[in-house]
């Protein structure tokens, strides 16, 4: 089964892409920071329709993305064109999308959901095969209209990062972890990233998954111990060295800190705005995680908060800051 195979149709060029959203409500604002960093907008509803092309396997929140190549008013108008489609030898399948925009008196029942996959199926040109087909194409109503087009489901990569051979409790979760890249690193190509307080590595694995060059430093040598054990134990390699960021001299792209706050380290407010002070030296983008108010800090060092949110782990609050 190949989700999101595009097929070769010249007169249609995707430029429109439906994404849906699923998150808990302790991360919808870090959810909603992610969608204005990816996006450049963000939605009160679990759906949105963007120009931006985004892996949906990158996001922890993005659950499906469909490559719009028709559009109508009425689902009469998808059924018009799906004929427009020209298969060679794959076989298809239709999905109804389930979440969209809807109130809960519109929304459409399972039977009606399959009734019009089924009427959209008759109406294409190839064979269907609804167990293990070659292409999935998705149908979905979004802002009083109707779109169909390619359809691929979010793999969550995260999931396979929960169990690391090193870890602690006040450490970031993966979920939260992997949102912090794509709200620091939104379009990764020749973006160079530094994460100089890096703990056990939580996020340098994270934004290793996809693609992004990052190194890591921390001063606690058990740190970073644990830190190569994790990226190791993933099949990742990066640099991951001991020492305090004021011994960095490169510049950087970005930087991603998460304050120390654990058993390992835990920074006094000195050492935080000397950790601050030596990112501004070092970068002109910082996103930074703290478990406490650190804005007087953050411009003291030079910086201004961007956009911001707020996160939580069981009772532990953590705010997350976007700061150039």
């Amino acid at each position: 089964m190949k989700d999101g195979t595009k097929l070769n149709n010249n007169h249609n060029t995707v430029s429109t892409f439906i994404y849906t959203y699923a998150c808990r409500p302790e991360e919808l604002t870090l959810c909603q920071m992610e969608m204005r960093a990816l996006f450049g907008m963000e939605t009160d509803v679990p759906i949105l329709k963007s120009s931006v092309e985004i892996d949906p396997s990158r996001s922890p929140f993005i659950k499906e993305r469909i490559d719009v190549l028709y559009e109508g008013d009425h689902l009469q108008s998808i059924l018009e064109q799906v004929n427009q489609l020209q298969f060679k030898n794959d076989t298809f399948k239709v999905y109804f999308v389930k979440i969209n925009d809807l109130d809960e008196s519109e929304k459409v029942p399972f039977a009606k959901r399959r009734e019009i996959e089924r009427e959209i199926g008759l109406q294409m040109n190839g064979e269907a095969d609804l167990d293990h087909p070659d292409v999935i194409f998705g149908i979905v109503t979004f802002g009083g209209r109707w779109y169909f087009g390619n359809y691929q489901t979010s793999e969550s990569f995260w999931w396979h990062h929960l169990k690391k051979p090193r870890e602690y409790s006040t450490a970031l979760s993966t979920r939260v972890a992997r949102a912090v890249v794509n709200i620091a690193v939104p379009n990764p190509e020749g973006i160079q990233v530094i994460d100089p307080c890096c703990g056990i590595g939580t996020v340098l694995v994270e934004a290793l998954s996809m693609g992004i060059k990052i190194v890591g430093r921390d001063i606690n040598p058990l740190a970073t111990d644990g830190s190569k054990e994790n990226i190791a134990h993933f099949g990742y390699e990066c640099e991951v060295v001991t020492g305090p960021i004021s011994e960095v001299t490169k510049k950087y792209d970005v930087a991603i800190i998460d304050m120390p706050y654990n058993l390992l380290t835990r920074a006094t407010p000195e050492e935080q705005q000397s950790i601050l002070e030596h990112a501004r030296r070092i970068t002109a983008k910082l996103v930074v995680v703290t478990s406490e108010d650190m804005d007087a800090m953050i411009h003291e060092a030079g910086f201004a908060i961007k956009d911001r949110c707020i996160t939580s782990k069981s009772l532990f609050t953590r705010h997350v800051l976007l700061c150039e």
